[in-house]
């Protein structure tokens, strides 16, 4: 149990804070929502109804979406660009697709590489690029249920006040959808290009995602 627990200590921290995270969601978000209904004049509605409801799945959702955007981009853009002196970069001669031999693929793979790395065709394209389609994935859906979730809970909205619902498709190309959208994304952008460029002149002790305390600034894809 102990070597399980060291062996996946960074998952289970992350998911173990994540949980925190959205229960804490749900009951802040569930009391905000009720304050909101009686300042209205309207019923307040039990937990439950809450986080089944489309204002706790946009809430969540929005989120979810620029993040896995934030790590599709980051991953294919690392793919082709670099940049000096930073440990998130790989080195300035090495941009661009890598070959079988430093990808441990087809002929050069060895006992421990996977199944489907060791063979050709479309099962290693599939595995090959199987992290960014996943992202990918995850994205599209997480921001397809944004959208959804969003508009009921827009026309829901519209109703209380008296107005007329709008369709999904005149919602997704409103300005609620894109405000709404848009700060998520440049928040996310900005943390990783921050990350990108603070990492080349500021260290952080034993982190693999800092360069050695003692590395050049303009050392690159060094890392501690």
């Amino acid at each position: 149990m102990k070597t399980a627990l060291k062996n996946n200590g960074l998952s289970l921290f992350f998911g173990f804070i994540f949980l925190l995270a959205v229960v804490g969601q749900g009951i802040s978000g569930h009391a905000l929502f009720n304050e909101e209904q009686l300042s209205a004049g309207l019923e307040e509605i039990s937990l439950a109804q809450y986080l089944t409801s489309s204002d706790f799945a946009v809430d969540v959702s929005e989120n979810w979406q620029s993040e896995y955007l934030q790590f599709l981009l980051y991953i294919l853009a690392t793919i082709w660009l670099v940049q000096k002196g930073s440990p998130e970069s790989k080195e300035l001669d090495q941009a661009g697709l890598e070959s079988d031999k430093d990808q441990l693929v087809g002929e050069y793979s060895n006992d421990k590489s996977p199944a489907w790395a060791r063979v050709s065709g479309w099962r290693r394209t599939l595995f090959a690029n199987s992290l960014g389609l996943t992202m990918g994935l995850i994205f599209i859906l997480s921001w397809l249920v944004q959208s959804i979730s969003g508009n009921n809970a827009y026309n829901e909205e519209q109703l209380r006040n008296f107005q007329d619902p709008a369709p999904w498709t005149e919602y997704v190309v409103s300005p609620e959808f894109w405000n709404r959208t848009l700060q998520n994304w440049q928040s996310e952008f900005l943390a990783v290009g921050s990350m990108v460029v603070l990492a080349i002149y500021l260290r952080q002790h034993s982190s693999p995602e800092s360069k050695p305390v003692g590395a050049a600034h303009d050392d690159t894809a060094a890392t501690g």
